[in-house]
Parts: C-alpha cells; structure tokens; sequence
C-alpha cells in the first residue's frame, strides 16, 4: 500500500521584513496558484495540510476549497528560519547560510535553527502523516527550503543544488512505501510561469 504526498512549495509572496508568518501572495503568486489548482485536478487528493504561514496555506487553499476538504495546518511545517525574524539579512548572506547548513547539518546562524533540528520537528509531522493517513494522497503547502530538508532526510541527492533549482511555486509528488520514499515526480514544469529563487 502506498501513500502519496504531493509536496507544494508556495508561490511568488514579496518579502516583507517583519511579516514572515503572515505575508500572502503577490498578484502574480495568485495566478499560479491557480495553475497549482489545474497541475492537481485530476490527483486523487484526500487531505490537504498546510505550513501555517499565510503564502503556503493560499497557495493550496483552492485545492482544498475543490474538494470541499479543510486545511490542517501544522506548526511544525513552518519554513526553517535561516536568520533570526528580527535579523535582516542580505540574500547572499542567506544563501551561504543555506549552503553550508546542508554541508554541515548541525551548523545555523546565530540563535537560529540547523538542518538537523528543523528535520526533528518537521520529519516527525510527515511520519505521523503516513502512520496516520496510509494509503490516503495528501497535499502539503509548504516552502523551499523545509521542504528541501524535509526531503533530504529520504534521500541526501536534494540538496542546496536542488533547493537553488526549485521555483516558486513547485510541485514534487513522493510516494513511499509505509516511510520508505520510493520514487518522486516533479509535476510542476514547461508551460507553467516559475519564479527561480
């Protein structure tokens, strides 16, 4: 028996300093969530879940609305925090943050949290999702880099060089076996608008 997950990551939302949980899409993001919508119509979908961050929840909220099923949200599933959100940081700051997080998994800036600690908490929501719900095909709205961690702990090839290819928004189809990933699809590609990182 399989379970699939499809991972979302959300689409185009500016950065507003101050405003990381509860900024939403841009006017562009909205028209590809649309375009998420239309990737998944003909999924079997059973359950959609969410990061409790604004952009990823109305990124997957169409999806969900489709089916007439609710968003659960976790806080686990929240976006690792590179930088502290009172820190503003350059992005080639980040990057290098980034990039060396998944060089060594225990490294982070100051105060702020490691590829191994943001594993702990989000790889213990996605165990329980298929403990839980075997079998089931689950939407989950997400970001890019908890969702690059998130799959790197199944398998070390997603790494900072697949974080850097993935757009906004993306969408990769995992299947697993119990929680064992056996195979994983990108379904977001050629014909749909992608904002690179």
């Amino acid at each position: 028996m399989v379970t699939t997950i499809y991972m979302v990551r959300h689409a185009e939302s500016p950065f507003i300093f101050g405003e990381e949980k509860t900024r939403g899409l841009s006017p562009r993001g909205r028209e590809a969530a649309i375009k998420v919508t239309e990737v998944l119509k003909d999924k079997k979908i059973d359950r959609v879940i969410s990061s409790p961050y604004t952009r990823a929840i109305q990124t997957v909220r169409e999806v969900a609305e489709n089916r007439q099923l609710q968003i659960k949200t976790y806080e686990n599933l929240r976006e690792r925090p590179i930088k502290g959100l009172d820190y503003h940081a350059e992005e080639k700051e980040l990057l290098s943050a980034i990039e060396q997080s998944f060089k060594d998994e225990n490294y982070c800036l100051v105060g702020e949290e490691s590829t191994v600690a943001a594993q702990e908490r989000s790889i213990s929501v996605i165990k329980e999702i298929l403990n839980n719900y075997m079998g089931e095909s689950i939407v989950i709205g997400t970001h890019g880099n908890i969702m690059t961690i998130i799959m790197n702990y199944f398998q070390k090839q997603y790494d900072f060089q697949f974080f850097q290819q993935t757009t906004k928004p993306d969408i990769y189809e995992m299947i697993f076996a119990e929680e064992k990933l056996l195979t994983v699809n990108r379904l977001w590609g050629k014909g749909h608008h992608e904002e690179k990182q």
